[in-house]
């Protein structure tokens, strides 16, 4: 990869955060308490992105069959291991460093529960679908941790789970374009990553503490969130700690259309969420699988 004004001092024109978000509990599924920053009354969503959960579950917490319709939710898994199951018949256990890419498109009910006794940490973001892809047939895209393509270079790493850094590419499709990077920043290190420049974007910290968009500004701490203003090339990180500063950097291309969420249903008009509740009570248009199906027993 050639050296560039970006990698070497930074942008003319860098990203500045322009808000901080620190998440708060919230209680989830069947005793489950996930820290939330995207989806609260601080953060509504940040187009095209409707939710994000730092989730730490201890079991016997977990998430029951409940439905999705019109977005698709990513899964990051950290630490522990959780088995998911749906009523396509689709099942299996996500391990550390894996990521479970979920299209509900026009329904799917599914189940998350904990595979073993240990703690369960990781993300979860819920990535918004433009109305021409709402309906579309539910799909999964499912990667383990050595299918996953990192890079390192003076003591930065990545891990590219959507999109592309330092040369490599994820393999997986996005259909709203998105970027999921996972960075982990030696002490001493600083590192610019470009976005493009319409793309709304934020970082998300949950190791160590940096210094992000300006190097002489004051440093962010772990389980915080920092949306980044439009319009710059991209962000730029300094980490002047003695201990590894970790972040995900994660950005979208805005959809611009109506949100109207009621829970687990995201659509554009009242209407075609009266009409998600009716499907899945009646158990038609996409949820016909519904009328008979209960999780196994893991």
């Amino acid at each position: 990869m050639s050296s560039s004004k970006s990698e070497i001092s930074g942008f003319d024109q860098p990203r500045l955060v322009i808000k901080k978000v620190t998440p708060r509990p919230q209680s989830e599924g069947a005793g489950a308490i996930v820290f939330r920053s995207i989806g609260m009354h601080e953060l509504r969503n940040l187009d095209p992105f409707l939710m994000l959960d730092e989730f730490e579950v201890k079991p016997p917490a977990a998430f029951p069959e409940h439905p999705h319709r019109g977005f698709e939710t990513v899964t990051y898994m950290l630490q522990g291991a959780a088995n998911h199951q749906d009523f396509a018949g689709h099942k299996g256990t996500i391990w550390p460093g894996d990521v479970q890419w979920m299209t509900a498109g026009r329904g799917i009910v599914h189940s998350e529960s904990p595979a073993d006794d240990s703690i369960q940490k990781g993300f979860q973001l819920w990535v918004n679908l433009s109305s021409k892809d709402k309906m579309i047939e539910p799909a999964y895209q499912e990667l383990p941790k050595e299918d996953i393509p990192r890079a390192e270079k003076d003591g930065v790493k990545v891990i590219v789970i959507a999109g592309e850094a330092m040369g490599v590419r994820s393999p997986v499709f996005t259909r709203t374009p998105t970027m999921y990077l996972d960075f982990t920043l030696q002490p001493s290190t600083e590192y610019h990553q470009t976005i493009p420049e319409s793309w709304n974007a934020f970082a998300y910290i949950f190791e160590g503490e940096g210094y992000f968009g300006i190097p002489n500004g004051k440093p962010v701490s772990a389980h915080n969130l920092l949306v980044l203003g439009t319009g710059g090339q991209g962000l730029s990180v300094w980490n002047k700690s003695a201990k590894p500063l970790r972040f995900i950097l994660v950005a979208g291309e805005p959809i611009n259309e109506p949100i109207v969420q009621y829970g687990p249903f995201v659509m554009n008009t009242q209407a075609e969420i009266r009409q998600a509740i009716e499907d899945y009570q009646y158990c038609k248009n996409g949820f016909e699988n519904a009328r008979y199906w209960k999780p196994e027993d893991d």
